[in-house]
């Protein structure tokens, strides 16, 4: 299949390459012309190092070209942080093609920034839009072209926009993640399956004072601690009780499960946490004000959060506690400035008229 990555950093070093081993034709999109001119000059590839060793990974090609990357290829992957969405949206719009998928993990309902950049910029095609609850891999870059992938995604729940084209979408994106994939429904409910917003707040804000202390800290070893993961639980009782609210159905995969040792699997699977810190690859310098997981998953994850329960009638308060300190931490204002339904345009919608778009698609 042919596929395009679009992204520079370690979740789309990890797809190209991981994509590329497994035998699809990949070509990697990124801004950085630097970048692109060392990365031509190595060859166009990717290191790979994962659990079977080291594998050196051919990529199709390596461009800053857009149209020259996503031209013809079946699935479009981007795997970048959520505040890149916008303009990477309004680069990939004018070029999508029918039946192209474009796949989204995760988004923090990104698939909604995508699909409404191709349609205000008059495309008409026929393009679907999906969304995952985390990325498909536990990974990190050693390198300017070499990524190390701890742990390979097993439980994939997946929305999709528009959920009338679901039965193409889920295929073509099978085809990249056999077994993997499982279907959620619509977009919203995809977003509202994102782990990032429900473990990374509390680890953050809970841990602020470590993490400024100290010069390298791993966030999910010392600072995954019981008294954080109470509230961590906390949290995620409110986004399924917002899931709830607008009537999606269980599984609601419980970031309980991500330490358990036994109950459902989903995501990484049994004993992934213990694997990602024994790798050591998140033991790091964590600036807070400009770390992704205060500037993702708290300013954006949880406001979006926020924003949908207010929609369907349902109380957060852990989650507009954690906007308001994140907020005050970094000297913002997380509430009014973090991704809501009115920042995407959707404000004036009802719940029903949400969910008939989030079927139907916008109109063409």
């Amino acid at each position: 299949m042919k596929i395009a990555v679009l992204g520079g950093g370690n979740g789309s070093f990890a797809a190209a390459g991981d994509l590329a081993l497994q035998g699809h034709e990949v070509r990697l999109w990124r801004r950085d012309e630097v970048q692109i001119a060392a990365h031509r000059k190595a060859g166009s590839r990717i290191i790979l190092r994962d659990a079977d060793g080291r594998h050196d990974v051919q990529l199709a090609l390596v461009t800053s070209d857009i149209a020259e990357a996503v031209g013809g290829a079946e699935l479009i992957l981007c795997p970048a942080p959520a505040f890149a969405q916008q303009d990477i949206a309004k680069q990939l719009a004018p070029h999508l093609g029918d039946g192209q998928v474009v796949f989204l993990p995760p988004a923090t309902f990104g698939s909604m920034i995508f699909a409404k950049a191709a349609h205000d910029a008059g495309n008409r095609t026929n393009v679907s839009f999906a969304e995952t609850g985390t990325l498909p891999w536990l990974t990190r870059k050693h390198g300017p072209f070499e990524v190390a992938i701890t742990i390979r995604a097993k439980r994939l729940p997946v929305g999709l926009f528009p959920l009338k084209t679901a039965g193409h979408a889920l295929d073509v994106i099978g085809q990249a993640f056999p077994g993997v994939i499982e279907p959620c429904g619509d977009a919203l409910s995809g977003a509202l399956m994102n782990a990032g917003p429900i473990i990374h707040p509390p680890l953050i804000v809970m841990n602020a004072g470590a993490m400024e202390h100290f010069e390298r800290w791993d966030i999910h070893k010392e600072g995954t601690q019981a008294s954080i993961r109470r509230v961590t639980d906390a949290l995620d009782s409110e986004r399924i009780a917002v899931r709830e609210g607008f009537g999606y159905g269980s599984p609601h995969f419980p970031l309980a499960h991500h330490y358990a040792t036994e109950g459902e699997i989903w995501m990484y699977g049994r004993g992934s946490h213990e694997r990602l810190t024994d790798s050591g690859d998140w033991r790091e310098r964590i600036i807070l004000t400009e770390h992704r997981y205060m500037q993702e998953d708290l300013r954006l994850g949880l406001s979006f959060l926020v924003s949908v329960a207010e929609l369907a009638g349902i109380a957060t308060p852990l989650a507009k506690a954690f906007l308001s300190i994140g907020g005050a931490i970094c000297g913002e204002d997380f509430v009014k400035d973090g991704r809501t339904l009115a920042s995407l345009g959707l404000g004036n919608l009802s719940r029903d008229e949400l969910q008939t778009l989030l079927r139907e698609g916008f109109a063409r």
